[in-house]
């Protein structure tokens, strides 16, 4: 086939050589952000200097920092911590761990998330999912009751492997696999976790003495109603007024979003009237149970509590592993979720080590996993936060409380924690999320279902397994199982497109157009070749005699970003078996890539240069003026023949 020269011909450079392409790639893989692009003309001095600032982002917006900013942060930090010491409490009787831990959680990791986090917005403290999970895995290994001293070192070490974990994935910025973790789990997996920690609740609430260690729906079901003979109804009672409270307060914000303060403040208002009136109604005479001591003061280092012993050490291993990646995606979420509402950017990669250094640190100084609440994040966002140093506030504020006032909320009623914690749960059953994942994608909605159920009737990390397990079978057949289809010509234009979403397209006589979507791997190889193979035998199958027969198969590459070793030899198959048949290949715009691949392994030697181009109508000009030689040259044969 003679080509036609254009203007806009197609690069048949040397390949690119083996580091360009690994260096290419690992720059695209582990800092697609370019993170240091601000740098790099910088002189050394400069350089240095940015260096630290990206690192500790408090270097940069500290020397910034101004008393305008200071007037909105302060209000923003007291209105968190307000926020922090109830939810302190609930979420540390969640994960069965005394409630000065809860408070102590929120004193050291906000300082050191201000020092090295890059949200203006995110909130720090701890998490129901989190807390839950730990006490659910670290229970199997040791008794909150009975053996509380190994409970509380195992779920410090959990906390301390999670750390761990979550600034190894920022250091070598794997933050893609955070990514693996759908939004689709995520609101099942919520949701799932909701359901459990609000039956978790009914303890509380009914004034339960005895109760199941399990998690699971069914187990939590029986235990209530086997000690329904337990039930107290003047602690139900207490609860419900509560609750109705809680939920009116959140009523008022969602009308009325200039009064966010109301909600942020109602489980404050909640634990102190329930502490006035455990004190002077004498609650634990009519069976209303009170948290009970709270040390003044600030806890001593754990550092020596932590506990590798290999008998227990398979418990924080897993919960520290799970916790770490849960936090990650909710906390990283969270935070870009508010930082696009004000047009602000955060680096996962840095939030993920922030974390891990956090709970680290945590880990160290009497506290368990923290991460970024949604609920406290919204509170700091609406109160007009500026900068990091609301968490900064907020770590002083509870110094204060630990140091002078925790022996008050000793008189905090168990059932006005349950009433917190239930009020909080009810706002993350996504019920309207998932009925909108099930009208968009019912494969999404079924990966939200799966950790749903699987999360509230087996088990929570079973539930987050089999959802991560199918969508991860998704992904694998949209690799093993691309997407090709047949481009035809828009009527009065160069445009060729899918002819099933315009139906109006239409074929070119003597052309077959297919577009292959994806990149072309060993999983995926052999399905291609067979695809392209039955266009081409359907093609032939539904001509017409009048007709011509297809003389050029156009493959459109535009969306095959690589190739392996096995597409490439599954391009040669298709070759052969077209050759049998009198077509001929053309490659339309490969990307570069794929052309290099395609050069090294002298695919192109096999069909020739001029089967290549870099449009689909440069294609089909060349192809035509090919077919009108060869019958000019056919006709002056026969004539010079005759």
């Amino acid at each position: 086939m003679t080509r036609v020269d254009y203007p806009r011909s197609v690069n048949f450079g040397p390949p690119r050589s083996f580091r360009d392409v690994l260096n290419s790639k690992l720059k695209e893989t582990f800092f697609p952000d370019d993170p240091f692009r601000q740098i790099k003309n910088e002189p050394l001095g400069r350089r240095s200097i940015k260096t630290i600032q990206y690192f500790v982002p408090i270097c940069e917006w500290l020397p910034k920092y101004s008393l305008a900013f200071f007037k909105y942060d302060l209000l923003a930090g007291i209105t968190i911590a307000s926020l922090a010491i109830p939810q302190g409490i609930s979420y540390a009787n969640l994960a069965k761990l005394p409630p000065v831990i809860g408070l102590y959680s929120s004193f050291v990791p906000p300082l050191v998330y201000a020092l090295f986090g890059s949200s203006k917005h995110l909130a720090v403290g701890t998490v129901a999912a989190c807390s839950l999970l730990i006490a659910e895995t670290i229970g199997e290994k040791a008794s909150p009751t009975d053996n509380q001293e190994l409970y509380v070192s195992l779920i410090f070490t959990a906390t301390l492997i999670s750390g761990l974990l979550q600034t190894l994935l920022g250091v070598l910025r794997l933050g893609i696999l955070v990514d693996f973790l759908a939004h689709s789990t995520i609101t099942g997996f919520m949701g799932g976790t909701a359901l459990l920690i609000i039956l978790q609740q009914m303890k509380g609430m009914l004034g339960l003495k005895h109760f199941t260690h399990s998690t699971g729906v069914i187990a939590v079901l029986r235990a209530i109603f086997q000690n329904r003979h337990e039930w107290n109804w003047k602690c139900a009672l207490v609860g419900i007024i509560f609750l109705i409270f809680l939920q009116f307060t959140r009523f008022v914000k969602k009308k009325k979003p200039k009064l966010f303060w109301v909600s942020a403040m109602g489980p404050m208002v909640v634990v102190v009237i329930g502490c006035l009136f455990a004190y002077f109604a004498h609650a634990e005479k009519h069976g209303i149970a009170i948290v009970g001591h709270l040390k003044k003061g600030i806890n001593e280092l754990s550092v020596d509590r932590l506990n590798f012993d290999p008998k227990y050490v398979s418990a924080p291993l897993k919960a520290g592993f799970i916790t770490a990646l849960i936090a990650l995606a909710e906390g990283i979420a969270i935070g870009r979720s508010f930082a696009l509402a004000t047009n602000d950017q955060i680096d996962g990669n840095k939030e993920m080590i922030a974390f891990g250094l956090m709970n680290i640190l945590g880990s160290m100084t009497s506290c368990y996993l923290t991460t970024g609440p949604f609920s406290k994040t919204a509170v700091n966002f609406n109160a007009g936060c500026k900068t990091p140093m609301t968490n900064i506030v907020q770590s002083m504020c509870m110094l204060l409380v630990l140091l002078f006032l925790a022996p008050l909320f000793s008189y905090t009623p168990q059932v006005a924690l349950s009433a917190i914690i239930i009020s909080a749960m009810l706002g993350l059953v996504k019920y309207k999320k998932a009925y909108h994942l099930f009208k968009t994608d019912k494969f999404d909605f079924v990966i939200c279902m799966s950790a749903f159920f699987g999360v509230s009737f087996i088990s929570m990390d079973m539930g987050l397994m089999i959802s991560v397990g199918l969508a991860l079978i998704r992904a694998l057949l949209y690799t093993a199982r691309p997407a090709t289809c047949k481009l035809g010509n828009i009527a009065d234009s160069n445009l060729y497109r899918d002819v099933e979403q315009y139906p109006g397209a239409t074929g070119v006589p003597g052309f077959l157009i297919l577009q292959l979507g994806s990149p072309i791997y060993f999983s995926s190889g052999t399905y291609i070749k067979e695809r392209i193979l039955r266009w081409v035998r359907d093609e032939l199958d539904s001509a017409k005699p009048e007709e011509h027969d297809i003389e050029y198969l156009l493959l459109e590459l535009g969306g095959v970003t690589a190739i392996d070793t096995t597409g490439v030899e599954a391009l040669f198959e298709v070759t052969r078996n077209l050759e049998s048949k009198g077509i001929k290949m053309i490659l339309v715009n490969p990307r570069i890539d794929v052309m290099d691949k395609l050069i090294v392994t002298k695919f192109i030697d096999k069909i020739g240069k001029d089967a290549v181009f870099l449009s689909t109508e440069d294609a089909i000009d060349a192809c035509r003026f090919s077919l009108q030689r060869s019958k000019q040259v056919n006709e002056e044969g026969r004539l010079n023949g005759s």
